[in-house]
């Protein structure tokens, strides 16, 4: 099958659940462009795609639903290409994510970072001082999807200590990448919390984040509370 805009749409629109679009859109605020398909039939749909002819899909393609933002992103990670090529259509994507779950599901997506660890964590670096909320989400996510780990994790708490971005889905990214850091490294990472210099937002969130966790003991959360007592609500 030659994918394009028109028949990738008549499928999203065949597996569209009204029901579910107003689940999402009631977590995504702003987003009025949402069908309500769910993730993995965009994950086949994608695959399906990747299989075929991706590149004349991807190129000049008009988008008008997130699910085909998302499809197109899903396809960037999949589609065997140059590692050239991938970073060059991550770069042309970023611009598109205008919201959470766009970016979310692109990162995930993106599974040539655990392969290439050292390039993708070079590529990133320029994402952390972007002024553009979801250019610096991108790099948090991506931190925590593929570089939470033995080699990595001191370069990436360094990171995350010096993001310096207000905006409330750049401030839960990285208390979130945090708290999964916690997991692994706890004490690196309370190294990290303990810092002055460390956006006490970030801090909050993070301490909220780690001891809502199932993935963190009792004794750990009590530990948390009693070291920095209100900070975490």
């Amino acid at each position: 099958m030659e994918w394009t805009t028109e028949i990738l749409r008549q499928q999203l629109l065949s597996l569209a659940e009204p029901a579910y679009q107003q689940f999402s859109a009631a977590l995504i605020p702003g987003c009025d462009n949402l069908l309500g398909v769910r993730l993995p039939a965009l994950r086949r749909l994608a695959a399906e795609i990747a299989r075929s002819d991706w590149r004349a899909f991807l190129d000049g393609q008009e988008m008008a639903w997130q699910e085909e933002i998302m499809v197109r992103g899903m396809v960037i990670g999949k589609a065997k290409m140059p590692l050239s090529e991938r970073l060059e259509r991550i770069s042309g994507f970023v611009p598109l994510i205008q919201n959470w779950s766009v970016c979310d599901s692109f990162c995930v997506s993106l599974t040539a970072a655990k392969k290439e660890q050292a390039v993708f964590y070079e590529f990133l670096q320029p994402f952390f001082q972007s002024e553009d909320v979801y250019a610096v989400r991108f790099g948090v996510v991506m931190l925590l999807d593929w570089f939470i780990n033995d080699a990595y994790i001191d370069r990436v708490l360094s990171l995350l200590g010096n993001v310096r971005h207000s905006d409330y889905y750049v401030v839960m990214a990285v208390g979130w990448a945090i708290s999964v850091a916690f997991i692994s490294y706890p004490e690196k990472t309370l190294a990290l919390l303990a810092q002055d210099t460390l956006d006490s937002e970030v801090r909050r969130k993070a301490i909220q984040k780690i001891r809502e966790s199932r993935r963190v003991s009792p004794a750990d959360k009590e530990m948390l509370r009693q070291r920095f007592g209100g900070q975490q609500r």
